[in-house]
C-alpha cells in the first residue's frame, strides 16, 4: 500500500455497485472530503455511479444521502407491467433530471467514467464523455430481473456490474494512484432467503462477479471494503439503516486510512 497524497498526485477513484450499500460510498467520500482528499477522476458501476455522477457534479456526501433516503425504490409507480423488469427504468429519470438536467459527463466538475452492458452485442459500454448524464446513470442502474433495461439511441443497456462490477480497470493510465471503494461483500444468508426469483437472481450474479471484483484489489493503492455490509440487503428502504450504511463507509474508510503505508 502507498500512503495518498492527492496534492502531487493525480488519484482516480473506482466505485462498486451494490444498489443501497452504494451509500457507503458517500460516507467513504465524506472521510476524503475531511482530509482535503479529492480524486482527479472517478470510474462508477450501478450505485457507484450513481455516488460518482452526483459528487462529480458538485453534490455533498451528506446531500447524496439524503438523495438516496428521498427515493422509494418499491413506489407503485415504478412499476411496469409492459417492459422486461418488475421496475421501469424511465420512471426514475424525473428523479436525476431535477439534479443534472441535461448535462453531459463531460460538464461535471470531475472526469467520471460510467459503465453499463448492451445487452445485444454482450459488452460492457463506457460511456463517451458527450452522453447525458442522466441517460448513463440511469443505464448503469438498470439490474437486470429487477428494472428494465435502459434505452439510449435505440440500444438497450442493464446495469454495469454485469460485466464489470468494479470498475478499477477504467481508471488504469488515465491515474498514478487508485482508491477503490467496495461495497459488495457477500452478503450473510440462510436457505430461508432464497425464497423468490428476485433473491436467487440476486445471489448468481453476486457470487458471479465476486471472484474478479476480489483481484481487482491488487490494482489499488488503497482499498476501502466495509465488510460489514454483509448484513445489509441490496434494496434497503429502512431509512436509519441508511444512515447506518453511510456512518459504515465513513469508519471503514478512516480506519483504514490509518493503514496506509504500513
Amino acid at each position: 500500500m502507498l500512503h495518498i497524497d492527492l496534492t502531487s498526485k493525480s488519484t482516480g477513484l473506482a466505485l462498486s455497485g451494490g444498489g443501497s450499500k452504494g451509500i457507503a460510498h458517500a460516507g467513504a467520500l465524506q472521510f476524503l472530503t475531511e482530509q482535503g482528499l479529492k480524486p482527479s477522476c472517478i470510474a462508477g458501476s450501478s450505485a457507484g455511479a450513481i455516488v460518482g455522477a452526483m459528487y462529480s457534479f458538485g453534490k455533498e456526501p451528506q446531500e447524496i444521502l439524503e438523495f438516496f433516503k428521498s427515493i422509494y425504490f418499491f413506489h407503485w409507480k415504478h412499476f411496469t407491467f409492459k417492459k422486461a423488469g418488475i421496475v421501469d427504468s424511465d420512471s426514475f429519470k424525473e428523479y436525476f433530471s431535477e439534479i443534472f438536467g441535461d448535462i453531459k459527463l463531460n460538464e461535471l466538475r470531475i472526469p467520471t467514467y460510467i459503465t453499463a452492458t448492451d445487452m445485444i452485442k454482450g459488452k460492457l459500454k463506457i460511456f463517451n464523455q458527450e452522453t447525458k448524464v442522466v441517460d448513463a446513470v440511469l443505464a448503469s442502474t438498470a439490474v437486470p430481473g429487477m428494472i428494465s433495461p435502459y434505452v439510449i439511441n435505440g440500444k438497450l443497456y442493464s446495469d454495469g456490474g454485469i460485466l464489470n462490477h468494479f470498475p478499477v480497470d477504467v481508471l488504469q493510465g488515465k491515474c498514478e494512484s487508485i482508491i477503490g471503494v467496495y461495497v459488495s461483500p457477500l452478503q450473510n444468508i440462510e436457505a430461508k432467503n432464497l425464497n423468490s426469483i428476485k433473491a436467487v437472481t440476486y445471489r448468481a450474479l453476486e457470487l458471479l462477479t465476486a471472484n474478479s471484483n476480489l483481484q481487482k484489489f491488487n490494482h489499488c493503492d488503497w482499498i476501502i471494503e466495509p465488510k460489514k455490509l454483509a448484513d445489509f440487503s441490496t434494496f434497503e428502504t429502512n431509512k436509519s439503516k441508511m444512515d447506518l450504511i453511510f456512518e459504515i463507509g465513513y469508519n471503514e474508510a478512516k480506519n483504514s486510512f490509518k493503514n496506509l503505508g504500513s
